[in-house]
C-alpha cells in the first residue's frame, strides 16, 4: 500500500459531485444577475427606441422618408415583441433555478454537516481510544519504564494551542497589462526569459552525482494503531516509524531551500534593489516548490547532527546545517557563497495533529545578505497543512502572508499565498505579491504559482478602483507585460517511485568522503531505510532514539544540584554554532561561529560527538 493512501477511508465518490454543484450555482448566480441586468437594459432602451421612432412618424417630412420610418417602426415593434419574449423566458428560467439552487443548497448542507458529523464522531472515537489505552498503560500491573519514557517525550504541554493565519486584511489589487505602445520604459528584470533556469556555465570539476534512488517499497501499515495515540500531540515527541517517512533528514530538507541558488547569484548582479527584491521574492516561493507531492514526513534529526553540502566548485557555495536543540527541535542553517551573498536561518518546527489536517509551522527568520550592496533582507516562512489525515488522499498546501523587508533600504515585498479552496475560481496554489519603496509606493506585481512560476510586472500606473465582494477598496494596477522569475525544474524519471524527489534531492543523501562524523549521510537508520530495509531501519530508529535519550537523562543527572553558573556550562552547547542577539530583529538566534570547513581540510572530526 503506497504511503501517500496510508490514511483509512476512502474519500465518499459524492465530494466530487458536491464541488461542481456548488461551482455551478455560484456561477449560475452570477450569470444570473448578467441577465437580470440585461433584462432592465433592453426593456429602458426598447421603450426609449419607440418613442423616437413615434416622434419621428410626426414630423413633416416627404413621402418616401415616411414609408422608410414606418418600416423601421414596424421593425422595432417585431424587435420588442421578441426581446419581451426573451425577457420572459428569462424571468421564467430566473424563477426556476432560484427554485432549484435552494433545494440543492439544502441538500448540500445537509451533506456537508453528514459528513462533518462522521468526522467528529472518529476524531471522539479515537480520543477515548487513547484514553483507554492511557488508562490501561498507567495501571500498576501494566507500567513499565520504557513506556514511562516514551509519555515523558509524548508531552502534551500545549495540546490546546491554536494557530490563525492573518490573511483577510491583505490589499485587494487588479492588475491591467499595458499596451505595447505604453512600454517606454525597459524592464531589466530577466529580459531574456530562460536565463532564469540556466544552469552555471562554468566547467564542473566534481564527480558525477547520482540520478537515482531504490524505488520505494510497497509496505503495508495498520496506521490506525499508531495515529490513534497522536491527535493533539507535538508529533516531534512521538516515537514514529519510518513507514511515515522519507529517507532525508530535516536538516536535509533544509538544505533544499537551496535548490534555485542561481535566482540569489542574479539578484547578487542586479544594480536596482526593487529589482533585486523581486528575485528573492521568487527564490522565497522557490523553496515550497519541491512539497507538492511531499507529504511523508523527514527523520527528526539527532541533537548534534549536522549536514554539509559543499557545492564550492561547481556553484561558489558551502551550506551546512546543525541541530541545535531536540526540545523543541530547532536548526541552525548558514549559506555563504562566492557569487555574492550569505544566507543563514533557523528554524524550529512546530507540529499539530487535529485528527483531520496536520498544521506545520515553521518558526524563525531567514536572512539574507548581499555583500557588494550591502542590502539584508529577512523574512519568515508559512504555514504547511497536510489534509485528509482521516479521509481520502494526503495533500498540502501552503497557506499565509510573507513580508519580505530590506532593512538597508525599507523597502518591502508583502507575499500572499492563497488557500486552496474547491469552490475558488483561481488557480490552485495561487501566490501573489507587491513589491513596495521606502514610501509605501507599489513598483512590482508578483504572481504566480508556487509549484510552478513566478512572474514579475513592472507598474505604470496605479488608481484606486471599485470596491469589492466585501466591500475593500481595490486598487487597479496598470503593468508592462509580466517577466518570468522562476520556474520549477521537471521532476527526475520515475520520480513517482523515489519518494517525489528533486535532482536535488535525489543526490543529499549520496554517500560522500570526508563528511563530519555527525552528518546526515552517516545516519544508519536512514541509510537502510533508503535501501529498502524499513523493518531494519525501524529497530535502528528506536536505538538511536533511546540512546538520545540517556545521553540527555546523563546530562541532566550532572548538572542537578550545581551552581548557576555550573548548570550553565553543562548544559548542552552545539559545536558549529552559537546564540546571538541579532542587531536588526532583537532576537535571539544561533549563528555560525567558524571551524567546520576548516577542521575538513584538516580531516579532524575529533570534537565530533558520537550519535549514531
Amino acid at each position: 500500500q503506497n504511503s501517500h493512501i496510508f490514511f483509512g477511508f476512502r474519500e465518499p465518490t459524492s465530494q466530487t459531485d458536491r464541488s461542481e454543484i456548488q461551482g455551478t450555482l455560484k456561477v449560475l448566480v452570477s450569470k444570473l444577475d448578467d441577465l437580470s441586468t440585461c433584462n432592465d437594459l433592453i426593456a429602458k432602451h426598447g421603450a426609449a427606441l419607440q418613442r423616437s421612432l413615434s416622434e419621428l412618424e410626426g414630423l413633416k417630412v416627404p413621402l418616401d422618408g415616411g414609408e422608410k420610418i414606418k418600416a423601421v417602426n414596424e421593425r422595432a415593434t417585431l424587435f420588442r415583441i421578441t426581446s419581451n419574449a426573451m425577457i420572459n423566458a428569462c424571468r421564467d428560467f430566473l424563477d426556476l433555478a432560484e427554485s432549484h439552487s435552494r433545494r440543492l443548497q439544502r441538500a448540500l448542507q445537509y451533506e456537508r454537516e453528514q459528513r462533518t458529523h462522521l468526522e467528529e464522531t472518529i476524531e471522539q472515537l479515537a480520543k477515548q481510544h487513547n484514553s483507554l489505552e492511557r488508562a490501561w498503560r498507567e495501571a500498576p500491573t501494566h507500567a513499565s519504564r520504557s513506556e514511562r519514557v516514551n509519555k515523558e517525550d509524548a508531552s502534551d504541554e500545549d495540546e490546546d494551542t491554536e494557530y490563525f493565519d492573518a490573511m483577510d486584511d491583505s490589499t485587494e489589487f487588479i492588475t491591467v497589462t499595458a499596451s505595447e505602445s505604453t512600454q517606454h520604459k525597459s524592464v531589466s528584470i530577466n529580459s531574456n526569459q530562460e536565463d532564469h533556469v540556466s544552469v552555471s556555465k562554468e566547467p564542473v570539476r566534481c564527480r558525477q552525482r547520482r540520478t537515482q534512488i531504490p524505488d520505494k517499497p510497497n509496505y503495508s501499515l495498520n496506521l490506525w494503531s499508531i495515529m490513534k495515540n497522536c491527535i493533539g500531540k507535538e508529533l516531534s515527541k512521538i516515537p514514529m516509524p519510518v513507514n511515515f517517512n522519507e529517507p532525508l533528514s530535516m536538516l536535509q530538507r533544509l538544505t533544499e531551500d537551496l535548490e534555485y541558488h542561481e535566482l540569489l547569484d542574479k539578484a547578487a548582479r542586479c544594480e536596482s534593489s526593487l529589482e533585486q527584491m523581486c528575485l528573492v521574492a521568487a527564490f522565497s516561493v522557490s523553496s515550497y516548490s519541491t512539497t507538492v507531492h511531499r507529504t511523508a514526513k523527514p527523520f527528526n534529526p539527532l541533537l548534534g547532527e549536522t549536514y554539509e553540502l559543499d557545492r564550492l566548485e561547481e556553484f561558489g557555495y558551502r551550506s551546512l546545517c546543525e541541530q541545535v536543540s531536540h526540545h523543541p527541535p530547532a536548526a541552525a542553517h548558514h549559506v555563504i557563497s562566492r557569487r555574492g551573498w550569505t544566507l543563514r536561518q533557523e528554524i524550529t518546527i512546530a507540529s499539530k495533529f487535529r485528527g483531520k489536517y496536520l498544521s506545520i509551522m515553521p518558526l524563525g527568520v531567514i536572512h539574507l545578505h548581499f555583500h557588494s550592496s550591502g542590502n539584508h533582507y529577512v523574512w519568515r516562512k508559512v504555514t504547511s497543512t497536510v489534509h485528509n489525515i482521516i479521509v481520502g488522499r494526503l495533500w498540502i498546501d501552503q497557506s499565509g502572508d510573507i513580508e519580505i523587508i530590506n532593512h538597508t533600504t525599507k523597502e518591502t515585498c508583502q507575499l500572499k499565498f492563497i488557500p486552496y479552496s474547491y469552490f475558488s475560481r483561481d488557480v490552485p496554489r495561487k501566490v501573489t505579491g507587491v513589491v513596495a519603496d521606502s514610501k509605501g509606493q507599489a513598483h512590482y506585481i508578483l504572481s504566480g504559482t508556487w509549484d510552478e512560476k513566478m512572474e514579475s510586472a513592472k507598474i505604470i500606473q496605479s488608481s484606486e478602483g471599485a470596491s469589492g465582494s466585501e466591500g475593500k477598496q481595490k486598487t487597479v494596477y496598470q503593468t508592462l507585460p509580466p517577466k518570468l522569475l522562476w520556474k520549477k525544474y521537471p521532476l527526475p524519471e520515475n520520480a513517482e517511485n523515489m519518494y517525489y524527489f528533486s535532482s536535488l534531492a535525489l543526490v543529499l543523501n549520496e554517500p560522500e568522503d570526508g563528511v563530519a562524523l555527525t552528518d546526515s549521510r552517516l545516519r544508519p537508520d536512514q541509510r537502510l531505510m533508503e535501501n529498502g530495509r524499513w523493518d531494519e531501519a525501524n529497530v535502528e530508529k528506536q536505538r538511536l532514539e533511546e540512546k538520545q535519550r540517556a545521553v540527555r537523562r546523563r546530562r541532566e543527572a550532572e548538572a542537578t544540584g550545581a551552581l548557576h553558573e555550573e548548570m550553565k556550562s553543562k548544559c548542552y552547547q552545539p559545536l558549529w554554532f552559537h546564540q546571538r542577539r541579532e542587531s536588526i530583529t532583537g532576537e535571539t538566534n544561533f549563528v555560525y561561529k567558524g571551524g567546520y570547513w576548516e577542521s575538513k581540510e584538516r580531516e579532524d572530526w575529533s570534537m565530533c560527538p558520537e550519535i549514531f
